[in-house]
């Protein structure tokens, strides 16, 4: 077993930034118009509570935004169908989880050549003429601020393109077509307001450094005032692809969190860009939705680390995605298939959903100071004194080790009470749960009810007598491999009733 020792002291304040609320992924925009994904993400969003949501598809021929004609004269006309965008964002405004918006794919019509990628076919080749694109860009703007006002949509982040490093998301990753997209769109929507704030270059980890720096390089050259810099972040080797699904190792985190940090540099190093916010739009383990990984126990203990530092060198970062309404490689056969989402189809939460509502309980009441932070935990204090904490026991490689932590706090005399939320391979497990059913393709109801109860924290409360003279209240906490807990401790405030005997009760 593992053991370490966290010793708070009175006064202490430790660096932590936790956004792990600020944004989180979505499959294609035209996903949302179906009852599924709706319930799963409002699921999501009554427990956790995001700010923003970023997906791909807004300009994808499903969501039937762009058409031309010609006039009597021969003239190509352009027009606008806002029908399905409005059914989309206003469900997205009443969630209250505005867009992070990605600027993409190329409308059918509006397009240079016919490459497209994923099952949708979304076309990722350059505007045939640019000042189309412009004015399209212009116009849902526009359309935006007339229908949920200025003061609203100005709060909407804004991404050109997504993964331009990829020949699969744009025509033989140009990178000189990129940036003239680039140029172009930016130009456009500080033309509608120059108050909207936009970013990019939305770089995978395909020859990043080299795109980074030209970007950043690019944008110095024509003195582009960035308002934010993007790229996104996935932990796993190249998958071994057996029948639908693929298998990858973890990478280590840590090699992860250098690769970051280099695009932080890069960043910095133009003194003008100097200290620029720099958003991971996409973040996850696997960058393939069928990784049996993202159903673990296993990618929620690291996902945990990965929350715990993200925050260092990145102004935001967006977990891909929420829910397993999502269609890249087609229609999933079973609900679980190793998607990217936090919930399973049926509103079932993975182990991952939980590190995310642990991280976010951590900041829930807005008065938080951190006051420790290592390899394997997070502890905070309320302005009340509660403490509250994440504790994780991530391995890349199953080792069996479990991890114990004794936590001292300040404190005094009396008593405390502690209570534990426990996610592990024992207590809080569906997938084992699936597996054991036979892995069944279609749920029925009580299936599904049963796989939901299977995938709660096991709740566990004690009582510990704080030590007067020495200041100081001792626990401790063990969590097995591949386990995350969540923690409170507070001053035991007895109220009790006349005659009321709880250890009597319990001696019968």
């Amino acid at each position: 077993m593992k053991t370490k020792s966290i010793r708070i002291s009175t006064g202490s304040v430790v660096d932590f930034k936790n956004q792990v609320d600020f944004c989180v992924g979505t499959g294609r925009m035209g996903l949302a118009l179906q009852k599924e994904y709706q319930e799963q993400l409002k699921y999501v969003q009554n427990a956790i509570g995001f700010k923003h949501i970023r997906g791909h598809g807004l300009f994808t021929d499903d969501m039937a935004i762009y058409h031309n004609y010609e006039d009597e004269n021969g003239n190509l006309i352009d027009e606008y169908n806002f029908t399905y965008l409005d059914l989309v964002i206003d469900s997205y405004v009443e969630m209250g989880i505005p867009p992070f918006l990605e600027l993409g794919f190329m409308p059918k019509h509006m397009a240079s050549g016919d490459q497209t990628i994923f099952y949708w076919k979304g076309n990722v080749t350059p505007p045939k003429e640019y000042i189309r694109w412009n004015k399209m860009i212009q116009a849902t703007l526009k359309h935006f601020v007339e229908r949920y006002g200025e003061e609203e949509v100005l709060t909407w982040p804004i991404e050109v393109w997504n993964e331009p490093n990829l020949p699969g998301f744009w025509k033989d990753a140009d990178m000189e077509e990129y940036f003239k997209l680039f140029k172009e769109t930016f130009y456009a929507i500080k033309e509608v307001n120059p108050k909207f704030r936009v970013g990019g270059p939305a770089i995978c980890g395909v020859d990043d450094v080299r795109w980074m720096q030209c970007f950043m390089e690019f944008c110095s050259k024509e003195k582009i005032p960035l308002d934010f810099v993007t790229r996104h972040h996935y932990t796993t080797e190249f998958p071994d692809h057996t029948g639908h699904y693929g298998y990858q190792e973890l990478s280590d985190p840590d090699d992860g969190f250098a690769v970051l940090q280099k695009s932080r540099d890069i960043i910095d190093s133009f003194p003008e860009y100097k200290g620029l916010e720099m958003h991971i739009t996409e973040f996850n383990t696997s960058y393939i939705p069928n990784n049996p990984l993202h159903d673990t126990n296993q990618n929620a203990a690291y996902i945990a680390y990965l929350l715990s530092k993200m925050g260092d060198m990145n102004e935001s970062y967006s977990y891909w995605t929420f829910g397993d309404i999502f269609e890249e490689f087609g229609v999933p056969y079973t609900p679980f298939h190793g998607g990217f989402g936090m919930v399973a189809n049926g509103s079932i939460p993975k182990p991952t959903f939980w590190s995310f509502k642990f991280f976010k309980d951590l900041k829930r009441g807005g008065d938080e100071v951190c006051v420790a932070r290592d390899r394997n935990i997070v502890v905070v204090k309320t302005s009340d004194d509660k403490y509250k904490g994440v504790i994780w026991n991530d391995s890349r490689v199953r080792n069996g080790e479990a991890l114990k932590i004794d936590v001292e706090l300040p404190g005094q005399g009396g008593e405390y009470t502690i209570v534990t939320k426990l996610v592990d391979e024992d207590t809080c497990n569906p997938l084992k749960l699936w597996a054991d059913m036979g892995e069944p393709h279609s749920l029925s109801s009580e299936q599904k009810e049963l796989l939901i109860e299977s995938a709660k924290p096991l709740v566990c409360s004690k009582v510990v007598e704080g030590d007067g003279a020495k200041g100081t209240v001792s626990m401790s906490f063990e969590v097995q491999e591949h386990g995350v807990m969540y923690f409170e401790v507070q001053k035991r405030v007895f109220e009790g009733d006349r005659g009321y005997d709880y250890k009597r009760t319990m001696q019968k």
